[in-house]
């Protein structure tokens, strides 16, 4: 156990050198905030005037540095190579606004029973909505490949019945009033 946290932190000391140095090529001298969590490496850009050119357009290119920073670590034999870059708070506040989002997504399938076929979307922000429809009881199935990957979204079968069988102390015939 200590030899593999003494790997780990190697790992996170050379993916938090080898970021520093890249940004300094492009003139930005910085301190990265470097940490793992679930054996992934999580590496923090403070904010600086540089943030719109260190996310780029989408975080286009937040996540070419980050895949720049893994394939190192894989090239220089490391263990431990997933590697997770933010850049002044960006991914943390898009996960934010991207959870609001599937809530009422969430939501919905919950009250119509019908499933969902969400957009596109990267892989980062699939795993936000697995976890949050597993925590809601959802079950969720990725379809498509590349870029058309998306999420669909599907009632769990205690959902289904529950709508199926509403429990009310209404009587029956104030159920479906007639029209």
């Amino acid at each position: 156990m200590d030899g593999e946290r003494a790997d780990l932190e190697s790992a996170i000391q050379y993916a938090k050198k080898y970021l520093e140095n890249l940004l300094s090529f492009y003139g930005l001298n910085t301190e990265i905030r470097a940490t793992a969590e679930d054996e992934v490496i999580e590496l923090n850009v403070p904010s600086t005037h540089m943030n719109g050119f260190l996310i780029g357009q989408r975080g286009d290119t937040m996540r070419s540095l980050q895949f720049i920073t893994s394939n190192a670590l894989k090239n220089n034999g490391y263990q431990y190579n997933r590697v997770n870059i933010d850049v002044a708070g960006y991914k943390k506040a898009r996960a934010d606004r991207l959870v609001e989002t599937a809530e009422d997504w969430v939501r919905r399938v919950k009250e119509t029973g019908e499933s969902m076929e969400l957009r596109p979307m990267n892989a980062a922000d699939r795993r936000i909505i697995h976890k949050l429809a597993s925590e809601s009881e959802l079950l969720t199935e990725s379809v498509g490949e590349g870029r058309d990957r998306h999420i669909i979204l599907k009632p769990s079968e205690t959902i289904t019945k529950s709508e199926k069988n509403p429990r009310t102390d209404t009587p029956k015939d104030q159920l479906n009033p007639p029209t």
